[in-house]
């Protein structure tokens, strides 16, 4: 299997399975002599992890990640910085009625015919378990780009969707919640509805929203490598998600250009954004902002029709521990994916000048 790496300068080269003894990674290209904040990295790890509350998996991983290179006195060495975290209550027997049978949207049926071999113990490699990892590698990008500033939150849950623009949202309530949403009385509307939904055995999907602000001017490559296309690959390849747009993005499509076009102050600056700090592929310093969809959690506690492996049509329902949203425990692998793009054109920016 290809494709375990991501990023140009800064890296993270990612392995392991839902069901196996652990998962890990390599991260090459930060520089040396960084002071990190071991406690901030795991921190975030536990806004990402299974079993937080009520609304989310009820897996018990305590997620503790363990550095074993690149890093001495609390300061990186400039060379690969290798860590792992161990799988340490997997129910591998609650997939025992998928070992020939395709869940309906899942990526059984896919990986089988590609590789004609597939672990199907909660999706092996294309668990959203991986991602732990990528939220190791963004704390430490966000401690590398120190200056900026990121925060995701959960926009909208079904139909449910926050009031108001996000310069009025006070994002230090972000982590009030356990949905997420900075708009506190809509918050609690989303996490009863999760709660309702998963009454029924079935799931429900919703957007998350970035910003980072403090951005320098210059971040981002002509042509293939964008800030907004990588931002956009970075983000679609996250578990379930299915959209991405920044800036005006698709509403954007109903503007006359004399409405859309953000007009420059004398400084630079400009007097709307619906460029979403994006301009020709490069950041011009105004606020970076993007929304992600998130589709519903494909495994359902509740009986559906599907297929086996030898083709014939089959009855299965969903067993174990899952999210009836992935929304909430998103929240942290959008900003940690964001950080990673943001770290990578940082260090790209840094050699193009002389």
């Amino acid at each position: 299997m290809a494709s375990n790496t991501f990023g140009n300068l800064f890296t993270l080269t990612t392995f392991g399975e839902s069901h196996g003894a652990a998962i890990g990674g390599i991260i090459d290209g930060c520089p040396a002599g960084l002071e990190l904040d071991l406690d901030a990295i795991q921190q975030e790890l536990n806004r990402r992890k299974p079993g937080q509350s009520d609304i989310v998996t009820q897996r018990k991983e305590p997620d503790e990640v363990q550095f074993l290179s690149g890093i001495f006195e609390g300061k990186t060495t400039g060379t690969s910085i290798g860590f792992i975290i161990h799988n340490t209550n997997q129910k591998s027997k609650d997939y025992s009625h998928n070992v020939n049978v395709y869940r309906p949207s899942h990526a059984d049926f896919t990986y089988d015919k590609k590789y004609g071999h597939r672990d199907y113990r909660g999706g092996g490699r294309t668990s959203a378990r991986e991602t732990a990892n990528w939220v190791v590698a963004g704390a430490i990008a966000k401690q590398l780009i120190a200056d900026i500033s990121i925060n995701a939150f959960t926009s909208s849950v079904g139909e449910i969707t926050i009031s108001k623009p996000y310069q009025e949202l006070d994002f230090n309530s972000i982590e009030s919640n356990s949905i997420r949403c900075p708009q506190t009385e809509i918050a609690e509307e989303m996490i009863q509805h999760i709660k309702e939904i998963k009454k029924h055995g079935d799931t429900i999907g919703g957007t998350i929203t970035c910003v980072a602000q403090n951005i320098p001017i210059g971040l981002g490559e002509p042509i293939f490598d964008k800030l907004h296309a990588q931002l956009g690959k970075a983000m679609l390849s996250i578990n379930a998600v299915k959209g991405f747009e920044y800036g005006s993005g698709f509403c954007g499509t109903k503007m006359k250009g004399s409405d859309h076009n953000d007009a420059f102050n004398k400084d630079g600056t400009t007097k709307t954004n619906l460029s979403g700090g994006i301009q020709g592929g490069v950041s011009n310093g105004m606020d970076i902002y993007f929304r992600v969809a998130f589709k519903p959690v494909a495994t359902l506690i509740q009986k559906q029709e599907t297929i086996d492996s030898e083709g014939n049509v089959v009855e299965m329902q969903g067993r174990g521990r899952h999210d009836p949203c992935v929304v909430p425990r998103a929240v942290p692998i959008v900003e940690a994916m964001t950080a990673m793009v943001l770290a990578d054109f940082y260090l790209m920016n840094k050699t193009t000048k002389i």
